[in-house]
C-alpha cells in the first residue's frame, strides 16, 4: 500500500438526476478499489471528474461552472469531463479549456475511470460515439452510497419519446433496459451493504423491459426483485401510461412497496400537451388519480408541472391549475419552462415572458404547499414506518426519515437506530414536515 501522500488526488461533482448519481457512485466504488485517494471537490486535486446535466440550459451552464471551477482550483490537474452536457456539447466545452482533457460519452462511461488515472496524455481523447446506436445499458456497478441511507437501483437508460421540450433522447440515446439478472445482483450487492431501501431509477422507468427478449416489464422485474431481495423499493418518476392497476395492486399487496408515485403531468391543457408530445389529456390524468386513490388510499402521489410553455396563454395555465386544485394529489414539483438549444420547442412561436412564467411557478407552488399541508394533516394521529437517518435538524438526539408514504418526520431516538426501520407516530406539524414520537425499532 503507498503512502497517502504519494496517491493522486481524485475529486467528483455530480449534476443532475438519479441515474447520473447511479453512474458517479460507480466511479467512486471503482476508485475505492484503485490507489488513489478521493477528495472533495472543493480541494485541490490531481483529477477532477464532472458528471455533467444537459436537461435545461441552466444545468449546461453550471456544468460549465463546474469545469471552469476546477481548473481554477488547479490549472495542471488532469480533467474528466461526461454526462449529457459532455454528450451533446463537446465542442462548447473545448472552447472554454485551453489544456487537454478527457471527454467521455454516456455510452462509454464504464471506461472513465481508467481514462481518469491514466498516466499517457488525455490530448482531446473523445471517448463519445453515436449514443443513438447505444443498444446496452453501460455495464457499471456500486458497491456504496456514502453516507446515503438509501441507494438508487439503476435499471434502464434512455428514451424514445422526443417531447418537443426535451433534450435527453439525445443525450442519453434510445431506452434500453438492463438484463433482469444483473439487476438482481445489483440489489443484493446493496442488501450486503446495510442498505435498507432502494429507488428503482432510470431515464424513462415505465418502458423497462420492452427491448429485452423475451420481452417483460416494470412489473415482472419488481415481483423478482421482491422475491429475490426483499429489501424496501420506492419507484422513480413513471408517465401517465405506465401506471396500470396491476402495478398498483402489487404496490397495495407488498409491504415492502413502498406507497410512493412520482408522475410528470406538465400541463392540464390538451393543447399544450399536444405541443408537447405528451400521449395524454387532463382527463386522463385525472382517471389514474382516481385508480390510485381507489386502490392505494395513503399513497405519496407527487406531480411534475412545467409553467411557461410555449404558447401557454392564461386559459391554457389555468386548465393546468384547476385541473391540479381539484385532484387530490400530495405535492408538485413546479418548473418554469427553459429554452434548450436543440429542441423543438425552443423555437416554437409564443415564447412566455419571463415574469409571467415566475408568476405562474410562484401559484402553482403555493398550491403545492398548500396540498402537501393537507396530506401531512390528513396523516396526524397515524404510526407508520421510517426508515431512520441522521441529521435531525434539532437539538442532538434526534433523527429524521420519510414515513413509508413519503413524509418527513424527525423524532426523538439514539443514534444508534441509524439505518434501522422504526415505528414513528405521527404528532403535528412543522415547518418542513412533521415531528413525531418513535414508538418501537423493527429490525
Amino acid at each position: 500500500m503507498s503512502d497517502s501522500s504519494t496517491k493522486k488526488r481524485v475529486a467528483l461533482a455530480t449534476l443532475g438526476c438519479k441515474v447520473n448519481q447511479f453512474e458517479s457512485a460507480a466511479f467512486l466504488s471503482s476508485l475505492a478499489e484503485r490507489e488513489v485517494e478521493v477528495v472533495p471537490f472543493s480541494q485541490v486535486a490531481d483529477v477532477y471528474i464532472v458528471n455533467t446535466c444537459a436537461v435545461t440550459a441552466k444545468a449546461g451552464a453550471q456544468s460549465r461552472r463546474m469545469i471552469r471551477r476546477a481548473l481554477r482550483k488547479n490549472p495542471e490537474a488532469r480533467l474528466v469531463v461526461t454526462g449529457c452536457y459532455a454528450q451533446i456539447a463537446s465542442q462548447d466545452i473545448l472552447e472554454i479549456v485551453e489544456q487537454p482533457l478527457c471527454i467521455v460519452g454516456n455510452g462509454f462511461k464504464q471506461k472513465l475511470v481508467d481514462a481518469a488515472l491514466s498516466d499517457g496524455h488525455c490530448d482531446l481523447e473523445m471517448l463519445m460515439g453515436d449514443i443513438g446506436r447505444s443498444r446496452e445499458v453501460t455495464p457499471l456497478t456500486v458497491k456504496s452510497f456514502g453516507e446515503r441511507t438509501r441507494a438508487y437501483l439503476r435499471i434502464q437508460d434512455g428514451c424514445n419519446s422526443f417531447c418537443t421540450y426535451c433534450i435527453v433522447p439525445f443525450t442519453r440515446g434510445r431506452s434500453r433496459s438492463q438484463l433482469p439478472d444483473r439487476v438482481i445482483d445489483q440489489a443484493r450487492i446493496f442488501a450486503d451493504g446495510g442498505y435498507r431501501e432502494v429507488v428503482v431509477t432510470g431515464i424513462h422507468t415505465g418502458t423497462y423491459g420492452h427491448d429485452l427478449e423475451p420481452a417483460t416489464d416494470l412489473v415482472g422485474l419488481l415481483r423478482r426483485l421482491l422475491a429475490e431481495c426483499p429489501l424496501r423499493y420506492r419507484i422513480s418518476s413513471l408517465d401517465p401510461g405506465e401506471i396500470g392497476d396491476e402495478l398498483l395492486e402489487l404496490i397495495a399487496a407488498e409491504k415492502n412497496l413502498l406507497p410512493h408515485l412520482h408522475i410528470p403531468l406538465q400541463s392540464g391543457d390538451e393543447g399544450i400537451l399536444a405541443k408537447m408530445h405528451r400521449r395524454y389529456r387532463g382527463e386522463d390524468f385525472a382517471e389514474l388519480i382516481g385508480r390510485i386513490r381507489k386502490i392505494l388510499p395513503t399513497a405519496a402521489v407527487g406531480v411534475d408541472v412545467m409553467a411557461g410553455f410555449p404558447g401557454e396563454d392564461e386559459r391554457a395555465f389555468r386548465n393546468t391549475y384547476d385541473l391540479l386544485a381539484r385532484l387530490p394529489v400530495t405535492y408538485l414539483h413546479v418548473f418554469p419552462y427553459s429554452k434548450r438549444p436543440g429542441t423543438v420547442a425552443a423555437s416554437m412561436a409564443g415564447q412566455v415572458l419571463k415574469q409571467i412564467k415566475d408568476e405562474r411557478v410562484a401559484a402553482l407552488r403555493e398550491l403545492g404547499d398548500r396540498k402537501r399541508q393537507e396530506f401531512y394533516t390528513a396523516h396526524l394521529g397515524e404510526t407508520r414506518e421510517v426508515l431512520a437517518e441522521g441529521g435531525g435538524g434539532r437539538k442532538p438526539g434526534w433523527l429524521k426519515g420519510f414515513t413509508d408514504n413519503y413524509i418527513p418526520v424527525a423524532f426523538k431516538a439514539p443514534a444508534g437506530m441509524i439505518n434501522r426501520l422504526v415505528k414513528v407516530r405521527l404528532d403535528r406539524l412543522a415547518e418542513d414536515g412533521v415531528i413525531g414520537t418513535m414508538l418501537e425499532g423493527e429490525r
